[in-house]
């Protein structure tokens, strides 16, 4: 029965690298039990059920602590980090069409809530598809 589990614990282990999102590394560790388990119990029910056991209680334990230690960590993309920032309509923008701005030296599509006239400035306040979200800043 060895062979089994140990063909478990490799086979889960291969899961966990490709997919490295804390999928299976709990049934590893009860997989690695019920490795050293078939040495000394002859009952494989037993066996599984350890396996499946200990698993869930190790997932249900330990994986709300390491999805926080090891959470997103939230990096800005180029993209983002124009959200804040002021810039230049380039081109009229009305709330039914699109318009453009000059933002951190490059021209963006953008929209808005209301009538801003070219030249005036803005403030990028969000992102939505590939256009700006933008409103009428203060000079």
């Amino acid at each position: 029965m060895w062979v089994l589990w140990l063909v478990v614990v490799v086979l889960l282990t291969v899961i966990e690298a490709m997919t490295i999102n804390l999928v299976s590394v709990w049934f590893i560790a009860s997989a690695l039990i019920s490795l050293f388990m078939s040495f000394a119990v002859d009952s494989f029910y037993l066996q599984f059920a350890v396996f499946v056991g200990l698993g869930i209680v190790l997932m249900l334990l330990t994986r709300p602590i390491l999805v926080k230690k090891l959470g997103k960590q939230d990096v800005k993309t180029n993209l983002d980090r124009v959200i804040g920032m002021e810039g230049i309509v380039t081109s009229e923008i009305t709330r039914f069409k699109i318009g453009e701005v000059k933002v951190d030296g490059k021209k963006w599509s953008a929209i808005a809530d209301e009538k801003v006239k070219e030249g005036e400035h803005v403030v990028i306040e969000a992102i939505d598809g590939v256009k700006l979200v933008v409103r009428k800043g203060e000079v």
